[in-house]
């Protein structure tokens, strides 16, 4: 049997969605709406185009299938409510584990939901098998973001310099946590 992803996560008032290709000028508008806020801290915002969310979404299903990535539309309450931000799960930190990553429109900011939403992502992670650990990597100027993996229990582990940028690096172990807590 092969293991992935549910399609709809919930946490709290967060309902995340699987990201559709149909949803292109949904997600284009959110993002144009974002950009001053995802600048400082995306990378892809400065190339940001109707054509990268077209390239996102094919990308995001094809990751889909291949287990490599799972990217959700986070939602306030209900599956069909309006998208306030995406949030993805990614294997790209090595074997067994997932990588956290969020955002958020400032209609939706400031009120937990992007602290719900990488918890149902965590939970989502430790439901897979095989996971040994989940992380969150923020830029060491963005405390919002790095506030979330506190707030939830992770620890940091390693920050890296880089010529733009610190990363911090923050993990959770499958051995630390209480399952019950996010199973």
């Amino acid at each position: 049997m092969e293991h992935t992803a549910e399609e709809t996560l919930r946490h709290d008032r967060v309902v995340l969605t699987r990201w559709r290709d149909d949803q292109v000028d949904e997600l284009t508008a959110l993002v144009d709406d974002s950009l001053t806020r995802l600048k400082p801290w995306m990378p892809w915002a400065h190339t940001h185009s109707r054509e990268s969310i077209v390239a996102y979404l094919a990308q995001a299903d094809a990751e889909w299938a291949s287990g490599t990535a799972y990217n959700y539309a986070i939602r306030e309450g209900h599956p069909d409510a309006p998208v306030l931000g995406s949030c993805s799960m990614m294997a790209r930190i090595g074997q067994g584990g997932w990588e956290i990553g969020y955002w958020i429109h400032a209609d939706g900011g400031g009120r937990g939901l992007v602290t719900m939403a990488a918890a149902a992502l965590t939970r989502q992670a430790f439901a897979l098998p095989g996971t040994t650990h989940v992380e969150i990597h923020h830029d060491a100027r963005n405390h919002a973001s790095g506030a979330v993996p506190k707030r939830l229990g992770f620890t940091e582990t390693e920050r890296r310099p880089g010529p733009e940028r610190e990363t911090v690096v923050w993990q959770i172990d499958r051995q630390a946590v209480g399952l019950a807590d996010w199973l």
